[in-house]
C-alpha cells in the first residue's frame, strides 16, 4: 500500500477533544472542551423550531442566506464601525474552525510561512501545515501572555505571508492592548502581510479590559480577514456557524475555497440565528457579566487549591501551574486527575510551540452549579 501524505505526521488529533472522551469514560467533569453545559436563549430555540417548520431544509446560497449576511454586515458596523456589503464582503462557513482554514487557504501557497503567537488555539498550527504553510512561532511569556516586540519583528521580517492574532486569546485569556495591536498593524504595513483574525470570544471580555477590532486599525481593513462565528456568543458550539469578512476581492476567491471545501452551513440555522443577531446591547453586556462571574467562581476554588493561574482578561479558559504536581507529563498528569480528581483539563503542551508542560486549561462555559461542584473536587488537590 501507498503511504499517506507526509502533511498528516506532522500533527496529531486534538488533545481537546481526546480530554472529552477521557472525561466521558472515567464520568469526570469536563472542563477540557471549551463549550456551554446550558443551553442558547429561548428566543433562539424558538427561531431554531419555526425555521423547520418552514421547510428550511435545502441548501442556502453557498457564502450565506441573504438575511444571515445581512444580519452580520448590520452587526459588524454596529461594533466595529465598518460598513460592511453583505453581497461582496462576507463568507458564512462552517463554524470559525472552518473560517480560519478557509482564510488561510484563501491567502497563502505551499512554502509560505504563518506567524503564530504561541500558545495558541490548536488548529492554527495544523491549518497551516495543510496549507504546505510553515508555521512560525512568536512566543507570549507565561504567565502574563506578552510579547517580545524585537523577536515579533525578527518573525515579521522573516518572510511572513500571513500573521494569526486569536483576540481575545485562546488558550491563555488575554485581551491585546490597542497598543500592542499597533505594533502588529505597524509591521504587517511594513513587511505587507495578510492579519488573520480569531476573535469568537470578541464579546466575552472582562473590565476594565476592552476588545479592539483589528480591520478597524487604521490602513488595517485592507489586509485583515476577520474571522468570528456565533458560537461562544449565542452558547450554539453544536450550529457550526462562522463567518469571514474581508475585501471584496479577497472574498471572491474565498468563496471558492468555502464551496469545495463544505459548500454551505446548515441553512434552517442560518435563517434562526437571524434573531440572536438582532438581541439589544444588553445582551452581550449580560453575557460578559455572567462570564466574568463564573470566572470567578471557578478561580475562588483555585485560590483555595493554592495553585498558580493566570487570571483571564476575556475568553472562558484559565491557564493553572501544576508543576508543584512533580509530573514530567502534563498530559499523564491530566489523565490522573480526570481519574482521579473527577475534572477533565486540557493539558497545556497542546498549545506550546516549544514543548512546555507546566500547565493545564480549566473552561469556565458552565453552570454555576457545575462549577461548584467541580470546584469541590479540586479541593482534593490541596497539598498538606
Amino acid at each position: 500500500m501507498p503511504a499517506t501524505s507526509r502533511r498528516t505526521a506532522r500533527f496529531t488529533e486534538s488533545l481537546i477533544r481526546e480530554m472529552t472522551r477521557v472525561a466521558q469514560q472515567h464520568g469526570a467533569i469536563n472542563l477540557s472542551q471549551g463549550f456551554p453545559d446550558f443551553d442558547p436563549p429561548p428566543a433562539l430555540i424558538q427561531a431554531a423550531k419555526e425555521a423547520m417548520d418552514a421547510g428550511r431544509h435545502q441548501y442556502a446560497v453557498t457564502w450565506g442566506a441573504p438575511e444571515l449576511r445581512n444580519a452580520l454586515a448590520a452587526k459588524l458596523h454596529r461594533f466595529t464601525g465598518i460598513e460592511v456589503d453583505p453581497d461582496r464582503e462576507l463568507v458564512v462557513t462552517c463554524g470559525a474552525t472552518e473560517a480560519m482554514m478557509v482564510a488561510m487557504m484563501t491567502v497563502c501557497d505551499p512554502g509560505d510561512r504563518v506567524g503564530l503567537f504561541s500558545p495558541f488555539y490548536e488548529n492554527y498550527s495544523a491549518d497551516a501545515i495543510l496549507c504546505g504553510a510553515e508555521p512560525v512561532h512568536v512566543t507570549l511569556q507565561p504567565p502574563t501572555y506578552r510579547f517580545d516586540p524585537t523577536e515579533l519583528r525578527a518573525a515579521f521580517a522573516s518572510g511572513l505571508k500571513a500573521f494569526v492574532l486569536c483576540n481575545p486569546s485562546n488558550p491563555c485569556g488575554r485581551v491585546f492592548t490597542r497598543e500592542e495591536l499597533l505594533q502588529i498593524a505597524a509591521l504587517a504595513e511594513e513587511f505587507d502581510v495578510f492579519v488573520i483574525t480569531d476573535e469568537v470570544y470578541e464579546h466575552i471580555v472582562f473590565p476594565p479590559h476592552r476588545h479592539t477590532y483589528f480591520a478597524a486599525l487604521p490602513g488595517m481593513a485592507r489586509r485583515t480577514l476577520s474571522c468570528s462565528s456565533l458560537s461562544k456568543t449565542f452558547s450554539i458550539t453544536g450550529w457550526r456557524l462562522g463567518y469571514v469578512h474581508a475585501p471584496a476581492a479577497i472574498i471572491a476567491q474565498a468563496r471558492k475555497v468555502h464551496d469545495f471545501l463544505t459548500v454551505g452551513a446548515a441553512a434552517p440555522l442560518q435563517h434562526a440565528v437571524v434573531t440572536a443577531l438582532n438581541f439589544p446591547a444588553s445582551y452581550y453586556d449580560q453575557l460578559a457579566a455572567d462570564y466574568g462571574a463564573q470566572r470567578d467562581i471557578l478561580l475562588g476554588y483555585l485560590d483555595r487549591v493554592g495553585l498558580a493561574y493566570s487570571r483571564p482578561e476575556g475568553a472562558y479558559f484559565v491557564m493553572v501551574d501544576v508543576s508543584p504536581f512533580g509530573y514530567s507529563s502534563d498530559v499523564e498528569f491530566a489523565r490522573w486527575m480526570t481519574r482521579e480528581i473527577g475534572v477533565a483539563p486540557v493539558p497545556g503542551s497542546s498549545f506550546f510551540a516549544n514543548g512546555e508542560n507546566r500547565y493545564v486549561r480549566l473552561n469556565f462555559a458552565k453552570r454555576p452549579a457545575t462549577l461548584h461542584a467541580a470546584g469541590e473536587r479540586l479541593l482534593k488537590l490541596r497539598r498538606g
